[in-house]
């Protein structure tokens, strides 16, 4: 004997003139995945409402063994660029027909783990991890067990699992290097959360451009320990009273690059007559500051879009090689920020 559900899924699949199969690929999301015309997407779901039927997601994932949904993992989800990724690969995910469970970690390993394993629990068929990235221990067993992953931004290089991020290196090493040409010497650098690997290849690339142009650097001038406006507004602080000879600020996000120019403020200090800076990840808003904005541009969107393909690539062919990583190139772009100095 047929349950209620299904005699009403096979009263709407003869009314819509389609088949059952068909209703349930619509009710589920997944008509643009199957190329179901419009009209019967809109046939279906007015018949399902005059019915008031609700599929039954959970018992259909219990029967297939497939819950259609799939996992994220940002540090802050505050931050523009971590926003735009998730908004990519919703998009992508929404397109196979999925659903997001989106989870923020807070910039705390413990909150991660407790995520993952969260995540874990809910069956979802993979899992995209902008990582704290300070420790990779916990992801071990994603190698051999556990769904698909994917690590963004915050990789381990040496971690057999597939990624997608930024040439951070040579984004910082380019714009150190236009500070530089502009004649700046004393060029601060406000780092992000240490020992991660972004944070580490920026400072790399801002080291490098020093050596290109024989110029030792003072370590003085390298501080912070995050990512955050706030870290950005308190190193400011501090730098203008203990280096006062600074011409220039290179801040290694755009988070501490919205807290220096607050402080820079707060001090009368005018970008870039008194003090020039270079921000790292560009925002739509940096061009609408009261100074244009000089940043070193992300590609957020690509990465996201590079990501979801990934990810897919191992749930639907999950006996594939995992592909990763990918580092996507970073862009100067040039605005009114930086003052060329005689």
């Amino acid at each position: 004997m047929k349950s209620n559900s299904q005699a009403t899924l096979k009263r709407i699949a003869d009314l819509a003139e389609v088949s059952m199969t068909t209703v349930s690929r619509v009710l589920s999301g997944q008509a643009t995945r199957y190329r179901i015309s419009k009209e019967t997407q809109t046939a279906v779901q007015k018949l399902a409402r005059d019915f008031n039927f609700v599929p039954n997601r959970l018992a259909r994932s219990l029967r297939l063994k497939k819950t259609q949904t799939v996992g994220l993992i940002i540090p802050d989800i505050s931050n523009p660029f971590f926003a735009a990724i998730a908004r990519q690969i919703a998009l992508g995910t929404r397109k196979q027909g999925y659903s997001i469970i989106l989870a923020d970690s807070q910039e705390n390993v413990d909150l991660e783990i407790r995520s993952l394993e969260l995540l874990r629990a809910q069956h979802v068929e993979g899992i995209v991890l902008c990582p704290v990235g300070l420790s990779p221990e916990h992801l071990e067993d994603f190698k051999t067990a556990g769904p698909p992953i994917v690590l963004v931004d915050r990789i381990f290089p040496n971690l057999d699992l597939p990624y997608v991020g930024s040439d951070n290196l040579a984004g910082a090493r380019i714009a150190t290097d236009f500070l530089l040409q502009n004649g700046h010497k004393r060029i601060a650098c406000l780092q992000g959360l240490r020992n991660t690997f972004p944070n580490e290849l920026r400072v790399r690339g801002y080291r490098e451009a020093f050596a290109n142009h024989h110029i030792p650097v003072d370590e003085n001038l390298i501080v912070g320990d995050s990512f955050g406006e706030q870290s950005g507004y308190i190193e400011t602080k501090l730098l203008l009273r203990s280096q006062k000879d600074a011409t220039a600020i290179l801040a290694l996000s755009n988070q501490i690059a919205l807290g220096a120019i607050r402080a820079l403020a707060e001090e009368n200090l005018r970008i870039p007559d008194d003090i020039s800076i270079i921000g790292f990840d560009d925002q739509p808003y940096s061009a609408y500051l009261a100074t244009p904005l000089t940043a070193v541009a992300q590609q957020a969107a690509e990465i996201g879009e590079v990501v979801v393909k990934l990810l897919f690539d191992q749930i639907n062919f999950p006996s594939k090689p995992a592909r990763g990583g990918i580092l996507l190139p970073t862009t100067l772009i040039v605005r009114k920020s930086v003052k060329k100095l005689a």
